[in-house]
């Protein structure tokens, strides 16, 4: 380094961004942590820019997060934010070595460290980054009414900033659920029971149309026809006879007594009209000869 002093030349690597020893941000933004630098032709050996998480425990070895070597770019050495770091120029060779780590975390918290190498040069600077954790500013409104429509304003402000908000409010009354369910409770057993006596009529308008076509077109058997009077007649006049000839001389007296008009002569006389072999002579002189052979003693 002398050498080089007393004969004219000077440093060559240097970094040239604004000191920053403290960085203060909110959870859910995004930070540029800047290390800009400065090369001479004196420096010839190849650009590494790495930039390091130095945790707080002093236990614990540092992290790599992001490295520019030989023309490449590595940032996958940290799990805990890939996708979430990277160069804010894709070509560090620029000068320009600072990075972006998107969308903060409570846990991104920490000393990060920029080291640029360009043999024989090397320089490094550190940056303290606190992410503050967002507090929540929420409203909760209970048994609210109409009165409580309108515009609310949410203003919230911390170190790092002030930020806020417009909300609508809009307040209706509630409806009546009860009053509707049992509406549509008591419209649906409507329905059903009319639906229910429908089905009822027809059914039982059904049945009567059955039971007429069934009435009308039934045969049913005839009445035996009645005996006809012929045979009552000879009924009649067999009686006569068979009384006749069980009669006794003592009881004949009676018997001659009875009328001939109590034998239905009309019936004989239309029956034996309308039935050609039936004798009415034979009827009456048969008759007659059974009242002849009849003897009464004593006369």
């Amino acid at each position: 380094m002398q050498l080089l002093q007393q004969n004219g030349l000077t440093k060559g690597l240097k970094i040239t961004s604004t000191e920053q020893p403290m960085v203060e941000k909110a959870q859910g933004e995004k930070v540029t942590l800047p290390c800009t630098f400065t090369v001479s032709p004196e420096d010839q050996g190849p650009l590494d820019v790495e930039w390091v998480l130095i945790p707080i425990d002093n236990q614990k070895k540092e992290q790599t997060i992001i490295m520019y070597s030989v023309d490449r770019i590595y940032n996958n050495y940290y799990e805990a934010m890939n996708g979430r770091v990277q160069f804010t120029n894709p070509d560090p060779k620029s000068g320009d070595g600072s990075i972006d780590i998107l969308n903060l975390k409570s846990t991104d918290t920490g000393t990060y460290q920029c080291r640029v190498k360009k043999a024989p040069g090397v320089e490094s600077q550190k940056i303290q980054l606190t992410v503050l954790d967002k507090d929540t500013g929420e409203l909760s409104l209970k048994n609210a009414s109409e009165e409580y429509s309108g515009t609310y304003n949410c203003v919230a402000a911390n170190r790092v900033g002030t930020d806020d908000c417009f909300v609508v409010l809009n307040v209706t009354p509630p409806i009546n659920t009860a009053g509707t369910i049992a509406g549509a409770v008591i419209g649906t057993l409507l329905g059903l029971f009319l639906l229910a006596f429908l089905v009822f009529c027809c059914c039982k308008k059904r049945k009567e149309k059955k039971y007429e076509k069934e009435v009308h077109h039934d045969i049913r058997e005839d009445v035996p026809p009645p005996k006809s009077r012929s045979s009552t007649a000879h009924s009649y006049i067999g009686s006569n006879r068979s009384s006749l000839g069980s009669m006794s001389p003592s009881n004949m007296e009676g018997y001659a007594k009875t009328p001939y008009n109590q034998v239905p002569s009309e019936d004989f006389e239309r029956r034996s009209g309308q039935n050609p072999n039936f004798p009415p002579s034979k009827v009456f002189s048969s008759t007659s000869a059974s009242v002849a052979a009849v003897s009464v003693p004593g006369d």
